[in-house]
């Protein structure tokens, strides 16, 4: 399905509950006419790029309108990334806020059905980890996200969950069981899964970072894995499917 994209002010949104000073975004629409459930997806550390960009435009061409908030947007990527990760990690910060205006950018827009779901890669994994118990989400994809260290506080109340995980992450070993408990405790609908043959990243078309670096990337298993992406990408699918259009369908 063809789609298209375009880059919009969410500074008023953002200034509105506390975020950034300037903040952009790309809305991602499927082709013909809506309404569609929403998406915001949040970017992985090395911010947006073609490889994001294209996670977008699957998830349009899937009926989604999709928002990507750059959260680098003020200040740029060095100078945002440090501060980013600290809000990944402690759940605090400017970027959850930013996210939170992409979100009421969506529910505003007339081609939404105000159903909205969360998707995040690698840092943006760990975002949407930490934003589901706010109720201001119908569902969560969650990939290769680094999990809070009180996973049930962090948790209790949440959306549905599917997350994705690698065997071969050395940055997140056993994460994906983890996971699982607390959410199973919690009697939340979920469903996780990790892969035996993928590391971090797998969900990705491409490499990404400076090309000096990918050498030590692939050692640390940084890299794609397209055979698990398939069906990464298929859970997602189906869960979102149930979990964002299940109620349009049935009104």
């Amino acid at each position: 399905m063809p789609v298209t994209t375009s880059t919009v002010d969410l500074t008023g949104f953002s200034a509105a509950r506390g975020g950034s000073r300037r903040l952009t975004g790309h809305l991602t629409r499927p082709s013909g006419p809506g309404p569609w459930p929403g998406v915001v997806v949040v970017h992985e550390a090395l911010g947006v790029n073609d490889v994001m960009h294209r996670q977008a435009d699957r998830l349009a061409s899937a009926g989604y309108l999709v928002l990507m908030p750059d959260l680098f947007t003020d200040g740029g990527a060095v100078r945002c990334l440090v501060p980013t990760f600290r809000a990944a990690l402690s759940g605090q910060g400017r970027a959850f806020r930013d996210i939170g205006a992409a979100r009421m950018r969506l529910a505003q827009d007339p081609d939404c059905t105000g159903r909205i779901g969360i998707i995040g890669f690698c840092m943006g994994g760990s975002f949407a980890l930490l934003a589901l118990s706010d109720g201001d989400f119908d569902a969560a994809s969650v990939n290769y996200g680094r999990p809070p260290k009180d996973l049930d506080k962090a948790l209790d109340g949440a959306c549905p969950v599917v997350a994705s995980y690698g065997a071969r992450d050395r940055t997140l070993p056993g994460v994906a069981p983890r996971l699982e408990a607390a959410l199973d405790r919690l009697g939340i609908v979920h469903d996780v899964k990790e892969y035996p043959e993928a590391g971090h990243s797998f969900l990705n078309d491409a490499e990404v970072g400076p090309r000096v670096l990918r050498p030590l990337m692939r050692v640390a298993g940084i890299r794609p894995h397209p055979e698990s992406a398939v069906d990464a990408w298929r859970r997602i699918d189906d869960f979102f499917a149930a979990h964002l259009t299940a109620e349009d369908r049935t009104g």
